[in-house]
């Protein structure tokens, strides 16, 4: 659960979290938070690791799959701290890992109401048009953060997981897949925020679009990398072994 300044909303979303699946651990990354987010966190229950000062989602996620991979997890999936996604959803999405290498929980794919319009919806369709055709599977949200990992996945992130903006969705979707990693969706419902105001206005959207352009063309120019192979992946005696997901 990256999070960074979420101390009105992360200590309800923990708890939550917490009552539908209380058998994953909860570990919250705060990424440089101002606030009380780190302190509010641990009193809900979650393992808080602290980042110094704010390295955005993509660094937070980053430290958050290192942590993963250094305390013998085998599967990780990210949960927004805003409460936006649904609980009764996570094991859904990780059981999407039984075919896959990553599990994309998606808005637009036949569940809930959840609804984006204007040059940020064209956004999504073309996206996610042309991550379908990389992917040679088809993904409808590309850009959902409620995404679930396997270890393969995990210690490919680790070396190749970017730090710009939007490349924790689209980069690291694409550089995964180019990567040899499988990726599937499963249909999710997002909810309302807990707290905060989302950031939407035309002038953001029109932005929005811009930018997931850019993003694409880098992320499709990037070379393959050689995908791990399970040689390359730790013996059992090197970490603590399979346990369950943390988020």
């Amino acid at each position: 659960m990256p999070a960074w300044n979420e101390a009105e909303a992360i200590g309800d979303t923990i708890r939550q979290v917490n009552a539908v699946v209380p058998e994953h651990d909860i570990l919250v990354v705060d990424d440089g938070s101002r606030d009380e987010t780190a302190r509010i966190a641990a009193d809900a229950g979650a393992a808080v690791l602290r980042l110094p000062f704010n390295l955005g989602v993509g660094g937070a996620m980053r430290a958050g799959f290192k942590y993963a991979l250094r305390n013998g997890y085998s599967r990780v999936i990210q949960v927004d701290a805003d409460g936006q996604h649904d609980p009764h959803d996570i094991d859904r999405v990780l059981a999407g890992l039984a075919e896959a290498d990553i599990s994309i929980g998606a808005r637009f794919a036949g569940r809930g109401t959840y609804d984006a319009k204007g040059p940020r919806r064209w956004a999504m369709v073309a996206l996610a048009k042309v991550i379908s055709a990389v992917a040679r599977s088809k993904l409808t949200d590309v850009t959902s953060g409620f995404r679930a990992a396997n270890q393969r996945a995990l210690y490919q992130y680790m070396d190749h997981f970017p730090a710009e903006y939007l490349g924790d969705t689209i980069d690291s979707l694409v550089v995964a897949i180019k990567s040899g990693c499988r990726v599937v969706q499963v249909p999710v419902e997002m909810k309302a925020r807990q707290a905060g105001t989302p950031s939407h206005s035309p002038w953001k959207a029109t932005v929005y679009l811009a930018r997931s352009g850019l993003v694409l063309c880098f992320a499709l120019a990037r070379p393959r990398s050689k995908p791990q192979s399970a040689a390359s992946l730790p013996k059992s005696g090197d970490i603590a072994g399979e346990r369950g997901a943390t988020l």
